[in-house]
This record gives structure tokens, sequence and C-alpha cells, in this order.
């Protein structure tokens, strides 16, 4: 059996990207094709993909920011991924994994990748926002859930979720 590898995704993974953004999140909630390729130009080294062979299994992607917490107009436009002295945080802006894959790890996997990547670069935390349906999952993933987050994003109420690295 193959082993899942979980490395920077590459703009030729976008329509596949596209396919687990659109059944994981609501129209509202998900990523257009736009925001999804120039998260891949720009910060590729935080956009990284869980594969086993060639086939995308699911996802994760958010930019080193500055503030704790996640506000909308990240979901609009995304920035380079700042030094850690000017970007203590490691964001998630999307984390999604096909539907016949999840239940296996791979979101975990993915998170935790990002932790460590993040953790070598000394940045404070990983920070997200999440739905109430998904705060344990988070949770069994070390994140504290740390009250309900100021975001508007798709007319959701959202879970501000951070875990200390």
């Amino acid at each position: 059996m193959q082993k899942i590898e979980i490395h920077a995704v590459k703009m030729v993974d976008l329509a596949a990207i596209m396919r687990i953004e659109n059944k994981d999140f609501s129209a509202a909630e998900a990523a257009s094709p736009q925001a999804m390729a120039e998260r891949i130009k720009i910060i590729p080294e935080t956009f990284l993909g869980a594969y086993l062979g060639e086939k995308l299994l699911g996802y994760l992607v958010g930019p080193a920011i500055r503030q704790r917490y996640l506000s909308d107009d990240l979901y609009q436009r995304v920035t380079v991924n700042l030094p850690t002295a000017q970007a203590p945080y490691q964001a998630v802006l999307s984390l999604a994994v096909a539907p016949i894959f999840q239940n296996q790890g791979i979101g975990s996997q993915l998170l935790k990748t990002l932790a460590q990547q993040a953790k070598r670069q000394r940045r404070r935390g990983l920070t997200l926002t999440c739905l109430t349906k998904l705060v344990v999952f988070y949770q069994k993933n070390d994140f504290i859930d740390e009250g309900i987050s100021s975001s508007k994003h798709a007319g959701e109420q959202w879970h501000n979720m951070f875990l200390t690295l």
C-alpha cells in the first residue's frame, strides 16, 4: 500500500482542489477558483496537499498573519507569508478532505504537518475559524475553542480555534 505524502500543491491540482472545496463547503463558504489559484501562486509553502501517488485526497491552506484571529478580509485577498517577527500566527483558511477519504486521519495529518512547519518558523500558533459541528474535531487535534468569532463570513457563526505551538 502506498503511503500518503504531504507537500505543496501545484497549479495543476486546481481542478481537484475545487472539486473537494465544493463538496466540503457551502456555495457561500467556498472559495472561488480564482481565489484558490491566487493562493497557490502567493503562498505555495502553506498550501499543502495530501496525496496518494498523484491523487489529491485533501488540502489545507492559509497565510501567516499578524493577528491572533482570522478576519473576513483574509478570504477575499491573500498576502505573502511574512517573516515570523511581522506575522507570528499561521492561519488556516480551508481544510478539506474528499468525502470518500474522510475519517481516516488525513485532515489531522495536514494540521500536524502545518503545525510542525509553523513551529520551525517559530510562529506562536495556528489559528482558524470553524462551525460548531467541527469544534470537536479541532479539539481532538489540540486546538482550544476561544469563543465565537466576529467573522460574518458566509453569514455563519464561527468559533475561534487556536493551537499554541
